[in-house]
């Protein structure tokens, strides 16, 4: 298998381009967090390490041994079972942990919002540039005494570009279709 050369390990300019774009986007996001959000993103990640869930099940482990020991040993038990003081903790911790998956879920969602209108403003212009390649190839065709004129009606529909509004208005009323069958079948 031959090894590729540097200059094609090199991405292409607009692929930087997109890619640094893509990556500012991101740091804006970072820069334009509160310092409340930017410590419950870090709790969060550190929640959601496997080293946080060893820890807690040799806390939870521990705690129902020591409990179980003193016992054992004729000590009174701290939380005796069925653990009250264990089940009221993790109960509470429980808690913690959906506001501050909620909270940091809230804030991945305004970048994902953001990238999704990105990703639709390019693929908006990406339509508008094929249409016109598409327009300007018919005209060559049509334009060019070598090759046999005749009427193409798709690549003259292609030619066009697609109205987004438009496109809106067919995914609406598709929905509304959809949603009337599934409730007239009882869905």
């Amino acid at each position: 298998m031959p090894e590729p050369d540097a200059a094609s390990s090199i991405p292409p300019i607009h692929l930087e381009e997109t890619i640094r774009a893509i990556a500012g986007l991101r740091a804006e996001h970072r820069a334009n967090a509160t310092r409340h959000q930017r410590f419950v993103d870090r709790i969060t990640s550190l929640i959601g390490r496997a080293n946080f869930i060893a820890a807690l099940s040799v806390f939870v482990v521990g705690w129902v041994s020591l409990n179980g020991l003193a016992a054992a040993l004729g000590y009174p038990a701290l939380d005796p079972p069925p653990f009250a003081w264990l089940t009221g903790a993790t109960s509470l911790a429980s808690l913690y942990l959906v506001i501050l998956i909620l909270t940091t879920q809230t804030g991945d969602d305004r970048l994902t919002q953001r990238l999704e209108l990105l990703n639709l403003e390019l693929t908006i212009l990406s339509e508008q540039k094929i249409a016109k390649v598409v327009a300007l190839l018919e005209e060559l065709r049509q334009d060019s005494p070598q090759l046999h004129d005749r009427i193409d009606e798709l690549a003259d529909a292609m030619s066009r570009p697609a109205d987004p509004q438009s496109v809106i208005d067919a995914i609406k009323e598709t929905r509304s279709e959809s949603a009337h069958v599934s409730r007239a079948e009882g869905v």
